[in-house]
């Protein structure tokens, strides 16, 4: 165990991006026999969507973003009142209070997500968020991991949280021109090759919102396209790394 965590520490000082740290939680996850793992930071303001790093099937966190089911899911809303770790789903007590919360577990259990350990993080410097580790039945493996682990885990998420937030959740300079988190995250899917239509499907955002976001940035660097502005980015990228 003392390995997996060091590797996994070692893969988070190097996250750049959402990629790098959603490939960094699920080698760690993998290691641990854990199925999926799912990231949500709740947004500052309420017009504003969550951040969410998954390895949840991308159909599912498209449709829960565009649902805006971070409102009524009832695992967030006990992440909201506890800041201890909590199992969920089958084999534990029910929390659902509507049917709304109902129909939004029976969608997830069609991808495969019907049972969950989370732990909720109230770090004190902005809204919470939550890392579960999710599983489509109650298995061995899972419920053994999270019996022989479950303070490793809540270590894992915390460090992940912070990572996140220093790295993702704060105006980024770039030549000396500021983006917003928003305009950093769409550039970086662009600069991977994702189109303004595929990246709006991974940030539950429509395929305009993300359009705007890079002519926002092409506007602050000067530049006419989306590749000169990824190219510029990958650039300073480098210069950090050497």
């Amino acid at each position: 165990m003392h390995r997996t965590f060091q590797t996994f520490i070692d893969l988070l000082s190097t996250a750049e991006d959402p990629v790098d740290f959603s490939d960094a939680m699920a080698v760690t996850a993998t290691a641990l026999e854990l199925s999926c793992f799912a990231y949500l930071a709740l947004p500052g303001a309420l017009d504003s969507a969550p951040r969410l790093i998954s390895t949840y099937p991308g159909k599912w966190t498209s449709h829960y973003l565009r649902s805006r089911y971070e409102r009524i899911d009832p695992v967030i809303a006990q992440a909201l009142q506890t800041p201890e770790p909590f199992q969920w789903g089958i084999g534990f007590p029910s929390r659902f209070t509507s049917p709304a919360q109902q129909q939004l577990m029976d969608e997830a259990s069609q991808f495969g997500i019907r049972l969950g350990f989370t732990v909720p993080i109230h770090d004190g410097r902005g809204p919470i968020a939550a890392l579960t580790f999710a599983a489509d039945q109650q298995a061995g493996p899972f419920q053994n991991c999270i019996k022989s682990h479950s303070r490793v885990l809540q270590l894992m998420a915390m460090y992940f949280h912070a990572h996140v937030r220093r790295k993702l959740m704060t105006d980024y300079r770039l030549d000396g021109v500021v983006l917003s988190p928003r305009e950093l995250e769409c550039l970086e899917w662009a600069a991977r090759g994702k189109t303004a239509w595929e990246t709006g499907k991974i940030l539950g955002i429509s395929r305009n919102t993300v359009a705007s976001y890079l002519n926002n940035v092409k506007d602050k660097l000067g530049v006419r396209t989306v590749v000169q502005a990824a190219t510029r980015l990958a650039a300073v990228k480098r210069e950090q790394r050497n």
